[in-house]
């Protein structure tokens, strides 16, 4: 039995939250600036090297496809060593990739180009994994909040990267190096010191951590219905008892509740829409003779919209529940797409919006389907199924980015857009079936497991 106290957990885990906060913002910033690299000039330079529109969504699927291998090696190098092992791994990783890129935009190499971008996805999967870690020791009110505040402090990092895309072209340019490599140095540099900062400053680790105090939890509770029936047999009835109960089995398997099924879902769709639209923007902006810096600044809010909100966003998770911020999501994705569709090719106010609405929409999915995963897994094998699902997404992200160029070049920007938000409605069928037999779920049933557990 453990020799804890109920409280002293629970000021344990308080403390240990706030510093992996902390910590998580710290990395989160920096994360957030490598990752713009490649969604802000990933096509552009594969169409440069290529010479081919219809490929350049090409990169897109390259690092997502790298993200969706990192996101299942980071989940389960943390479910068995720890956040800290498996997000520093995954930085260090993209860090690798960046330098990749570069090298072989020095020297013409499309076969290094394709597996450079590749390794670079895993900066991009474990900047998205670190939201998880800002949940592992919150309570069950406030996963939105802590997912959140993970993902906020991503948007310094990730709207400065793009608006600095002219000035690093310049400085590439400088050192002999490709213009649009240049935002690579930038990614290379921030993983780097992403991965640092957690392997310096996450301790002590707060998933292994959060696995000690549930462990410790589940043994009181035994402990406890196990002096509760003493007290009720009588001593003569001792031997009795004993013959009669059976020996312990094998620990039971981890649960996984259908709310994870359900933000997976929300997480899925969300990606495929906001990938493929978000690809193909710097190649139609450029096919309509907007210059890197109008790139830049669009990509730089759409990023901006992707992330600031999700203080507010993490709040109304809470407040108001997840399936309802789920279907706003869908509703959102829907107007950015129409937006795109019908904005001239040549109005950089249209595109804005376009891409604002879809970094919104985005946001909000993804913060409700994270705490519909979290709500609905146990720490016993939570970060494999993290890990699991991020690879959905990422696949997702491949595909819809592949897929992105392929229906530009056969038919329009417009259809990209038109299908990209008809795709995002189908949330709302998936989640209104998914609530069909749970009355009274009220707030999407918040920390329903873990009252159960207490």
């Amino acid at each position: 039995m453990s020799t804890v106290s109920y409280g002293g957990r629970e000021v344990e885990a308080a403390r240990v939250q706030r510093r992996t906060l902390t910590v998580v913002v710290a990395s989160q910033v920096l994360g957030g600036a490598g990752l713009a690299a490649g969604i802000t000039v990933g096509a552009l330079l594969a169409q440069e090297m290529l010479g081919s529109d219809g490929l350049a969504g090409l990169p897109t699927a390259l690092f997502t496809l790298g993200a969706a291998l990192t996101a299942f090696l980071v989940g389960r190098t943390t479910q068995r060593f720890g956040r800290r092992t498996g997000l520093a791994a995954g930085f260090l990783a993209g860090a690798a990739g960046a330098a990749g890129v570069v090298m072989a935009a020095v020297t013409g190499s499309i076969p290094l180009l394709f597996v450079a971008l590749f390794v670079y996805g895993a900066g991009s999967a474990t900047n998205l994994q670190a939201r998880y870690a800002g949940t592992d020791l919150a309570r069950p009110e406030r996963r939105g909040l802590a997912a959140s505040t993970a993902m906020v402090s991503t948007t310094l990092g990730a709207v400065a990267g793009p608006n600095l895309v002219e000035p690093l072209g310049e400085f590439a340019t400088g050192l002999g190096i490709p213009a649009l490599a240049g935002p690579f140095l930038l990614a290379g540099t921030a993983f780097l010191a992403a991965g640092l900062v957690l392997v310096v400053f996450l301790r002590p680790d707060p998933f292994l951590l959060a696995r000690r105090l549930e462990a410790e939890r589940a043994a009181d509770a035994a402990a406890r219905e196990t002096r509760d029936e003493t007290s009720e047999t009588s001593t003569s009835d001792d031997a009795a008892v004993d013959a009669a109960t059976p020996a312990p089995g094998p620990k039971p398997a981890p649960r996984t509740g259908s709310g994870a099924y359900v933000g997976a879902t929300v997480m899925v769709l969300t990606q495929i829409a906001m990938v493929a639209i978000m690809t193909m923007t710097p190649v139609h902006m450029r096919a309509h003779h907007h210059g890197l810096g109008e790139v830049g600044l669009v990509i730089g809010i759409h990023i901006g919209a992707m992330y600031l909100p999700s203080l507010l966003t993490g709040w109304l998770v809470d407040r108001i529940g997840r399936t309802p911020m789920a279907v706003a999501s869908g509703l959102t994705l829907l107007a950015a797409g129409l937006t795109a569709a019908f904005a001239p090719g040549d109005s950089l106010a249209g595109l804005i919006i376009a891409l604002a609405l879809l970094g919104l929409g985005w946001n909000f999915g993804l913060i409700a389907g994270t705490a519909l995963v979290v709500d609905a897994t146990e720490p016993a094998g939570r970060a494999k199924v993290q890990g699991t699902i991020d690879v959905l997404v990422s696949l997702a992200g491949a595909g819809g980015g592949a897929m992105s160029g392929v229906v530009v070049a056969g038919s329009s920007f417009a259809v990209l857009g038109l299908s990209g938000g008809i795709l995002s409605l189908l949330l709302i069928p998936v989640l209104f079936w998914a609530r069909r037999g749970r009355p009274g779920a009220g707030r999407d049933e918040i920390g329903t497991q873990e009252e159960q557990r207490t």
